[in-house]
């Protein structure tokens, strides 16, 4: 998304997919002020047992900003994004990032089952990730 297409998210779909009103609904009632952070948008998914992509294109598709990531890379006033590289990267952590590496990055959803295997907060994977210079992409609501 170029930054003159910036607040248009519904752009990015294809115009004649339709949202589930159910997930329009929950968005409708969970972000009144035309926000809603990454961890109500993956509770809404849960609930409604949609998929994180799903809520993310209803999302688009109203045209509301997802804030707050928690992997700490996006919608963090007044500094954007909150994450920042890790002082030291345990060896095993390394590995299992490098691991899942694909075309040199890693997915959110990879960085989200490390967090898992690891017994860690989501953005202490970021955290490493930064320290390691690897990007994270591919959110799983599509906002990146």
């Amino acid at each position: 998304m170029t930054s003159k297409d910036k607040g248009r998210f519904a752009k990015k779909h294809p115009p004649d997919r339709k949202v589930n009103p159910s997930i329009a609904d929950a968005v409708k009632d969970r972000a009144p002020e035309g926000e809603i952070p990454c961890a109500v948008a993956f509770e809404i998914a849960e609930t409604l047992k949609a998929t994180p992509e799903e809520v993310g294109f209803t999302v688009d598709s109203m045209e509301v900003k997802v804030i707050k990531c928690q992997l700490g890379l996006f919608g963090y006033q007044p500094n954007k994004r909150v994450v920042k590289p890790a002082p030291n990267v345990a060896p095993a952590l390394k590995e299992a990032i490098e691991q899942s590496l694909i075309r040199n990055r890693l997915f959110c959803k990879a960085a989200w089952e490390i967090a898992a295997k690891f017994g860690l907060r989501k953005m202490e994977v970021s955290s490493a990730c930064e320290a390691l210079g690897i990007k994270i992409s591919s959110c799983q609501l599509g906002t990146f």
